[in-house]
Parts: structure tokens; C-alpha cells; sequence
């Protein structure tokens, strides 16, 4: 029979593992020994790529965040705002995303969204492992080819 004790966390320790720091973990791989978390901001970011990335997306947001998101990009030593139109909930497992983006005059608007479902979908799981239970999108703007851009967004390469 093994030697069991209560530690100071209320947790009972083998005998062994009290004299030997060094000693084995049994509890299965180093993957499984910890939690981590992911913040909702990291996931917006990793989205609002993946959504950009999308051709047929003009641009992400309404127009008057990507009002002030042009502004705050010209302010020296500002950074891109690569999470506007971006909205994400984060749970321990799951994440829930919502965004919102312009597509350009002529295209098929079902088919933008659904690439842009598929891709952030994929980049978010790929890179974070949490399971997409839901991407909502709202289109809220058409760029239309005769309109002046205010600063068009560039696409990751």
C-alpha cells in the first residue's frame, strides 16, 4: 500500500513524490499539465485576417470604424486595426465570432460570405484549437468601382 499525505493545497502525494522533486509526472503528457487561454482579441485578429484574406472583401467594419481606423492607422506609431469589424467570445473550448464587411460591387455576396465562414473557421481552430460554433456575418456597405476609397485595406500575402 502506498504512503499517502496531504499536502498544503489539499491534494494527497505519494510518499515518493514528496522525496524525489524530480520524480515523473503521471498524469499524462506535458500538453495536458496546465490550462491556457486564449484572450478574445487574439482570436479577433487571427479572424479578421482570415476574413481579409477572403477575395471579394473590401474592407471589414462599419463606416464609421473604418473611419476612425483610418484615422488612428495615419497617427505615426499606430498600428493597424487588423480586429476591426471583428467581434469574438471566447469560451474555455468554443468560440463564437461576428463580422461585419463590405464586399465589392459585383459579386456574389452568398459566396463571399460562405469562403469567409470557411477560412476563418479553418485559421482559428488551425491556430488556437477552440471549436467554431458560429460565424455570423453582416454585410454592411458595396464598394462600388466609381466610389474614392478612403484607404483600401491590403491583403496579407
Amino acid at each position: 500500500m502506498t504512503d499517502m499525505t496531504e499536502n498544503r493545497g489539499g491534494e494527497t502525494e505519494t510518499a515518493a513524490v514528496r522525496r524525489s522533486p524530480l520524480a515523473k509526472h503521471s498524469g499524462g503528457d506535458a500538453g495536458s499539465r496546465g490550462r491556457t487561454t486564449i484572450a478574445d482579441g487574439v482570436v479577433e485578429k487571427i479572424a479578421g485576417l482570415a476574413a481579409r484574406d477572403v477575395d471579394g472583401v473590401h474592407a471589414m467594419g462599419s463606416g464609421l470604424s473604418r473611419t476612425f481606423g483610418a484615422v488612428r492607422d495615419r497617427v505615426p506609431g499606430g498600428t493597424k486595426a487588423v480586429s476591426r469589424g471583428v467581434k469574438a467570445e471566447v469560451g474555455e473550448v468554443q468560440a463564437a465570432l461576428d463580422l461585419e464587411i463590405v464586399v465589392e460591387y459585383g459579386v456574389s455576396i452568398a459566396d463571399v460570405a460562405r469562403d469567409v465562414r470557411e477560412n476563418v473557421i479553418t485559421a482559428v481552430e488551425r491556430m488556437t484549437g477552440l471549436e467554431v460554433v458560429e460565424v455570423n456575418i453582416a454585410v454592411s456597405d458595396v464598394k462600388l468601382p466609381d466610389e474614392e476609397d478612403e484607404e483600401p485595406e491590403r491583403r496579407i500575402q
